[in-house]
């Protein structure tokens, strides 16, 4: 039997503004078709954790897209992070993130592979005083004033050409979809 992995995958752009709307049960057939198990999903925004046999993470993500796009009739991005690379997000995470302040917001940036790079902190710019921007292999962190978003150099990421090789979780979700994986995986194939 072929070794298995449990996977993440982050569909950009599903179910906001009333576009692109997926059904979640709808989402997890797809995924059972692909042949994948333990298929769940966490809240409608596109969070998918499931696991199938090891393989390369951009042959998985074409695979997911092709499907997607077939099964829903949108032009799917997906991102795919494996649990081992999940845990070291989760285990990179800035020290203030630890304790939040209700002052900030605070967002993980998922990179897909082709923009995965630690420049990109440069490149975004952030505002000293407004927010701070730190690279993680796979993602970016991003914690912004609430008070100061309108200044934030990095909202204004929609306008960049790099926006279509992103998506975006908050903290709280992050860390639930970690707490997913784990589970799923405790639980084996």
């Amino acid at each position: 039997m072929m070794a298995r992995e449990t996977y993440l995958a982050l569909l950009r752009g599903i179910n906001v503004g009333g576009n692109n709307i997926i059904p979640m049960a709808k989402l997890v057939e797809s995924f059972t078709r692909l042949g994948f198990a333990s298929v769940q999903t966490l809240i409608a925004s596109g969070n998918v954790v499931f696991q199938a046999p090891r393989t390369d993470l951009r042959k998985l993500e074409q695979t997911i897209e092709r499907r997607l796009t077939t099964d829903f009739a949108y032009d799917a991005t997906v991102v795919v992070k494996s649990h081992a690379e999940i845990d070291a997000i989760i285990a990179g995470l800035p020290k203030a993130w630890q304790r939040p302040s209700a002052a900030y917001r605070y967002y993980v940036i998922f990179l897909r592979h082709g923009i995965d790079r630690a420049e990109l902190v440069d490149e975004l710019a952030p505002k000293a005083g407004v927010e701070s921007l730190t690279y993680c292999p796979g993602v970016l962190f991003w914690q912004a004033k609430i008070s100061a978003l309108s200044r934030s150099s990095v909202a204004r990421l929609t306008q960049r050409k790099i926006y279509a090789d992103v998506t975006m979780r908050n903290l709280n979700t992050t860390k639930k979809l970690a707490a997913l994986m784990a589970t799923t995986a405790s639980r084996g194939p």
